[in-house]
């Protein structure tokens, strides 16, 4: 089954930025926002803390180190063996992690050379020392970051080197990474919060707007917005009331105008009618051409009975006077009778079993005359209605009315339950005695019971147009299951 398009045809899907609505927009632009300052402050902050923490520790390497080179300058003499500068070496006091590695008289000597010994001390640090001048550098051993600071003992010409681990350091940089990353998530999610709140409290009387026109748009003209609440809205909504009043008061003046000249009308109609009819009459009597005149007059009162009932229908929808007389009925009885009576049996019904039960709530009046100017405007426009057809889809029920006509050009089905709107296909005036309020009339009153109306292309693939009528279902029948239980 073919869904109504929209009467513009259809649309082109909005895809980026443009898709949102305004509130998850901004919902978002809070977000991005907070995510990208907390991004930013947490860089900072662990930058500054990374060299902070980096130059407490290379001071306090440094300052360890000179005071482990001038023990060694005062406690090995000139004349001392390699085995005594060992031993001093071994001695020497040193923080957890740090390992002290000596050259001295072209020997090395560490404490520990599987953890950090000549090897592990970079090249270029050696060479700066070996020029009597004291440095540091920051290299890698063994998969840990380390301090290497290098000093040269004059006393001995020897260089006292001392190489510090900064694993302690990394694993405090890594715990305060984490904690900006849970930070800076925790604040890109209170952003979005908070932005979240800030769109409903501003789009909130923006959605009072659009609840209201939409309430006008579907005819409950006397829509209004409070005054009083916002200063800053007080402005659009007093001018929205000053719209909705004046607008309600153009229709209301133009629906009184209607009805009044339909009433007015309807007397010297009625004396035209009266007085076709005697002329009917005596009809036999009259030469050729007065008889030709007599039934145009006759079909021209005819159409201006029926242009002045439904202008005098119409009125009353505009004025919102239509009272409905609602009833659960069978659908597919209600749909057989009126078929039945307005076009005497000679177009099918069809349906499926399932659907022979389904219950609508219906003015059975105006639900009569729906199907009437259905099949009206198919006997006028379309060579005649060729079947009626009733299906559910989606809990609605459809009923649709197809004809053999040439179809509805997709650009007169926008228009097409416009008022006076008969399309490009209608016939002139000399063969088509349709007012164009037919469809009009359709629209209105499925609009009321809680309807809708299109019109679409044929679903066999053959010329002519299906026009579509969907009603919410009451009720639907249970299904049974051969052992005889209500599903």
């Amino acid at each position: 089954m073919q869904t109504r398009s929209s009467p513009s045809g259809p649309r082109r899907r909005v895809r980026g930025w443009g898709h949102l609505g305004l509130r998850t927009r901004l919902t978002l632009t809070f977000a991005l926002g907070a995510l990208v300052l907390s991004t930013v402050l947490a860089v900072v902050a662990f930058g500054l803390t990374r060299e902070n923490l980096l130059a407490q520790r290379e001071d306090s390497a440094v300052a360890q180190a000179l005071s482990n080179a001038q023990r060694l300058a005062e406690r090995l003499t000139p004349s001392a063996l390699p085995q005594e500068a060992k031993e001093v070496l071994d001695s020497l006091p040193t923080p957890e992690g740090a390992q002290p590695v000596l050259l001295d008289q072209g020997e090395w000597s560490a404490r520990d050379n599987a953890v950090f010994g000549r090897d592990d001390i970079p090249v270029e640090l050696r060479d700066v020392v070996a020029a009597d001048r004291a440095a540091r550098m920051r290299t890698v051993v063994a998969g840990q970051p380390y301090l290497v600071v290098g000093i040269p003992v004059a006393a001995r010409e020897a260089q006292y080197f001392e190489g510090v681990s900064l694993i302690d350091v990394r694993a405090t940089l890594d715990s305060l990474a984490i904690s900006l990353l849970g930070a800076a998530a925790l604040t890109t999610i209170a952003g979005g919060l908070l932005g979240f709140w800030g769109g409903r409290r501003v789009f909130t009387p923006l959605l009072e707007v659009g609840r209201a026109a939409e309430a006008i748009a579907g005819g409950r003209l006397d829509t209004r917005l409070p005054v009083g609440n916002d200063p800053d809205l007080d402005l659009i909504a007093a001018s929205f009331n000053e719209m909705a009043q004046a607008l309600e008061s153009r229709l209301e003046r133009d629906a009184r105008f209607a009805s009044e000249v339909s009433h007015e009308l309807r007397s010297p109609l009625m004396t035209l009618s009266a007085t076709v009819e005697v002329l009917e009459n005596s009809r036999d009597d009259m030469p050729d051409r007065a008889q030709t005149a007599l039934v145009l007059l006759s079909a021209d009162v005819d159409r201006l009975q029926q242009l002045v009932e439904d202008l005098l229908e119409i009125s009353r929808f505009d004025v919102g006077a239509i009272k409905l007389h609602l009833e659960e009925v069978v659908a597919v009885e209600i749909v057989i009778q009126a078929v039945s009576v307005l076009a005497g049996g000679g177009v099918p019904v069809r349906y499926e079993p399932e659907v022979s039960e389904v219950i609508v709530r219906v003015d059975k009046r105006r639900f009569g005359r729906v199907i009437a100017n259905l099949l009206d405007n198919a006997g006028k426009y379309a060579g005649g209605a060729t079947s009626v057809t009733l299906e559910v889809v989606d809990d609605q029920l459809r009923i649709a009315v197809a004809d053999r006509g040439s179809g509805v050009p997709p650009e007169d089905r926008p228009i097409i339950f416009d008022r006076f709107s008969r399309g490009s296909e209608s016939g002139n005036r000399s063969t088509d005695s349709g007012v164009g309020l037919g469809l009009a009339l359709v629209d209105e009153h499925i609009r009321l019971h809680g309807g809708t109306v299109w019109v679409e292309d044929r679903l066999d693939g053959e010329p002519g147009a299906r026009f579509v009528v969907e009603l919410p279902i009451v009720d639907t029948p249970k299904t049974v299951d051969p052992g005889g239980a209500a599903s």
